[in-house]
């Protein structure tokens, strides 16, 4: 060993000097302050970066007014070094490191500050590796946030028996993992009461991530439910796609029209439901499922069963709280209520005379809530004064409505027929004109069934 190295306070000045030289020559700039923070010293190159004509001109100014962004006033006011920080310039952002300077008896006398300009090239990588991170988190929470319940049991306005029915199970149902089958024609809200059974759950901070199984086509829906492993099919993204399983993890997932499943996507969703596990389209990995799943249809889905549309094994493990959603027609009562909200939704001053309330509720509502508010969104456009009247809501119901056709009033024998031949073509147009598949969904015989298709008029589809 040389001798030299012996002595230990040697050996520590000459490496105090030797770091002290590298890191300035090395540096894109150096600047030294007093206890005022004020510049007492800068090297020519770090006063050009600046826009200074030289150095000299830097001496006595506030080191912020030179270096906009500088924390040399926070070092001599605390003396505490900034070992590694970023300092943003007008180029592009620097490595920077502050230290604070002490006399010969410990007293902070000032700062002394390097720009490793050098080093930022070689942690370049990892500059970048952060940034990518950085906007990954910011993607993730702006994917989370938009996958955040809308609705909560404030938006299922009303208050008739049925409306309180239906929100007293919803919030029984809120507090457990336990699945949940909305029942209900179309436009009663169904989403919006899962919606909001998500956000008064214990999941509320996870995703609501919904799929409509009727909306979907059903050589796409298995992908879409499971996702796919990269490259599993022709024109399959190269890194895989996720599935709505994997999007809802630890939150809730919303099966909306689930009557429309096809069966042998059932079987895997039953799958799920039990081993709490899934494998992606074109992978053989098996993937761990958290999720609470609320489904809803508008079918009747025992029926389904019966004709062996829908799985009763799936339909037993999806059935354990059912609520049913009443349609519009059940719940007159909450009219008022409800276009008060749907207005006030709409951001519209206008509101209804009594006697278009009254007509409101006179109308049968075969699209339920979401009728009512496409006619009260028409109305509001359509009409001249913020007061709707009979002539401004008879307009936005449109020449169809049983109100608007100011039909005559039929007697009993007529009203009957009139029924039971829109009970007839209805489910025939369900059966796509099958007479014999007609006539099971109606419990009547197929000859009944024609007999009575004869009598009123109907012909075969």
């Amino acid at each position: 060993m040389h001798d030299n190295l012996k002595d230990y306070p040697q050996v520590r000045q000459l490496a105090i000097r030797s770091l002290f030289e590298i890191i300035e020559q090395s540096s894109e700039g150096t600047v030294i302050v007093d206890r005022q923070a004020r510049i007492v010293w800068m090297n020519e190159r770090y006063a050009r970066r600046f826009g200074l004509a030289d150095a000299a001109s830097a001496i006595g100014q506030p080191c912020e007014a030179v270096i906009p962004g500088s924390l040399m006033r926070e070092v001599v006011s605390n003396g505490k070094p900034i070992l590694l920080d970023m300092l943003d310039t007008a180029n592009e952002p620097l490595v920077v490191m502050r230290l604070p300077i002490h006399d010969d008896q410990g007293t902070l006398i000032g700062a002394i500050g390097f720009a490793l300009f050098d080093e930022l090239r070689s942690l370049s990588p990892l500059l970048k590796r952060y940034a990518s991170m950085q906007q990954e988190l910011a993607a993730t929470r702006s994917q989370l946030r938009a996958r955040q319940a809308r609705y909560s049991f404030a938006h299922f306005v009303g208050s008739s028996a049925a409306c309180i029915e239906a929100k007293r199970r919803a919030r029984r149902g809120a507090g457990s993992d336990s699945a949940v089958l909305l029942l209900g024609e179309t436009g009663t809200g169904k989403e919006l009461l899962a919606h909001a059974i998500h956000a008064a759950s214990p999941r509320a901070h996870k995703a609501f991530v919904s799929i409509n199984s009727a909306a979907i086509p059903e050589t796409l829906l298995e992908a879409e439910f499971f996702g796919t492993a990269p490259g599993a099919f022709t024109g399959a993204e190269r890194k895989g796609r996720s599935g709505k399983l994997q999007l809802a993890e630890g939150g809730t997932l919303f099966l909306d029209e689930i009557g429309d499943m096809p069966l042998a996507l059932q079987s895997k969703l039953l799958r799920v439901l039990q081993e709490k596990e899934y494998e992606a389209v074109g992978s053989n990995q098996m993937l761990r499922s958290d999720v609470r799943i609320i489904a809803a249809t508008s079918i009747d889905l025992q029926a389904a069963m019966a004709r062996g549309a829908f799985r009763a094994d799936l339909y037993y493990r999806l059935n354990v709280l059912p609520i049913e959603v009443p349609p519009l027609r059940a719940r007159l009562e909450d009219l008022p209520a409800l276009c008060e909200a749907i207005l006030a939704e709409l951001g519209s001053q206008y509101e209804l005379e009594p006697e278009a309330q009254a007509l409101l509720g006179r109308h049968a509502w075969p699209g339920n809530i979401r009728e009512l508010r496409n006619v009260l969104e028409r109305a509001t456009l359509l009409a001249d004064q913020p007061r709707l009247n009979v002539s401004d809501l008879i307009s936005a119901l449109g020449p169809m409505s049983p109100v608007a056709s100011a039909a005559p009033v039929l007697d009993y024998r007529q009203a009957c027929a009139q029924f039971e031949r829109g009970l007839i073509v209805d489910a025939l147009a369900r059966s796509g004109g099958n007479v014999p598949e007609a006539a099971r969904a109606l419990g009547l015989g197929r000859s009944t069934l024609y007999k009575k298709m004869v009598a009123l008029g109907i012909e075969s589809q």
